[in-house]
């Protein structure tokens, strides 16, 4: 099958380089997935009465409103809340764009990986926390 042995030896070496680059993607696909674990998004409106902080998957893990927000309604409160979690999660799908192209670059695999945060994202938006 091979006509020499430098082309055997060439076929061989193309392996071991492939096999390393192989090895190589997927030590930085380990350390990507634990470097988005950490992530965290964080937003507040424009007047400061509401801060949010959501985890990786999108998930309200924090949430701080100021006294002044008593001298609204109810559901003008909500609505910032709900406002302002929409607006952190934009900003933890930024982090996650970021991220993913450092360690990834921009090929097809990183584009599905954010795509697939992306859809996740903005498809929680319509269901609360209490419902997951």
């Amino acid at each position: 099958m091979w006509a020499d042995d430098a082309a055997l030896d060439a076929a061989g070496h193309r392996l071991d380089e492939w096999e390393s680059s192989l090895a190589e993607r997927a030590a930085r696909a380990k350390t990507l997935s634990a470097r988005m674990q950490e992530l965290t998004g964080t937003a507040h409106n424009n007047d400061r009465t509401v801060d949010v902080t959501v985890e990786c998957s999108g998930l309200l893990i924090g949430l701080w409103l100021d006294e002044r927000i008593r001298q609204q309604p109810a559901a003008r409160t909500a609505q910032q809340i709900l406002e302002t979690t929409r607006a952190a999660r934009t900003d933890l799908l930024r982090q996650v764009r970021e991220l993913t192209v450092e360690f990834l670059g921009d090929d097809a695999s990183a584009k599905a990986i954010i795509e697939s945060y992306r859809s996740r994202l903005a498809g929680d938006e319509g269901s609360s926390d209490a419902d997951r």
